[in-house]
């Protein structure tokens, strides 16, 4: 039997493509939330397992770690990738609550506990990889967007936690931080990233693909990396340089 992945929020944006390029070599078990049609264009187009989850709903994080026991009898490589932005980019001075707490549920919490009942599953079987999906938010701040980069700064000590944890376990844990990538989530601000990007502020001057993503998502899933745990790899076309 192929190795078992769950890809979270893989309906669209990265984790599609992460979800494809597994697909060959992986059973992938595919989650969404609300897109239940990309989902099933996924699941036509990969064969992926495709199971409707909210990360943040605890009940929903362990029906799929159960379906997961259950229908393959094991997990070979969790990839935390759902995520959102918050639905209006507000001032710091005047982002609400209710914003601050749906990103901490979906971007922190949600990861972090279904962290917890993947390694739980990978320990008893003694085995298993896990990747965080981060984003340069981790440590560049945005004033407009207050509430996802201290979601993203968080959940980048939550992958070195569980890095310090479980490498004892022969279990590494990574942290994968893209950059400005090409999905739904920068669709209405992605015209002015390009001009952003023509003028210098990725070094390699061309915005990030899913495809970028799934490629070193692919090196940890093949084992590449496996005495690096807790490595941070920067997917950002050079962002993360600091240059004079």
């Amino acid at each position: 039997m192929k190795p078992v992945v769950i890809v979270t929020g893989a309906s669209r944006g990265i984790g599609r493509g992460i979800a494809f390029e597994l697909a060959p070599t992986h059973q992938v078990i595919a989650t969404y939330r609300g897109r239940r049609d990309a989902a099933e264009s996924l699941r036509a187009e990969t064969g992926a397992d495709i199971v409707q989850s909210d990360v943040s709903s605890p009940a929903d994080r362990a029906a799929l770690i159960a379906h997961c026991k259950e229908k393959y009898g094991r997990l070979d490589l969790l990839v935390n990738n759902a995520g959102i932005t918050q639905r209006v980019r507000a001032d710091i001075v005047d982002a609400t609550e209710e914003s601050f707490d749906e990103l901490i549920g979906v971007n922190l919490k949600g990861p972090h506990f279904l962290t917890q009942l993947a390694a739980r599953m990978m320990l008893e079987q003694r085995s298993g990889r896990v990747v965080f999906i981060t984003s340069i938010s981790s440590y560049a701040a945005s004033i407009n967007r207050a509430e996802y980069c201290m979601s993203k700064a968080a959940l980048s000590m939550s992958a070195a936690l569980w890095a310090s944890r479980l490498a004892p376990e022969g279990i590494p844990v990574f942290e994968v931080r893209p950059g400005v990538i090409r999905t739904d989530m920068i669709a209405t601000v992605e015209k002015l990233y390009e001009e952003r990007i023509a003028d210098g502020l990725v070094p390699q001057r061309r915005m990030g693909e899913p495809s970028d993503v799934a490629k070193a998502v692919r090196a940890i899933a093949d084992g590449y990396l496996d005495y690096a745990a807790g490595q941070v790899l920067n997917v950002d076309g050079g962002f993360h340089l600091r240059r004079l």
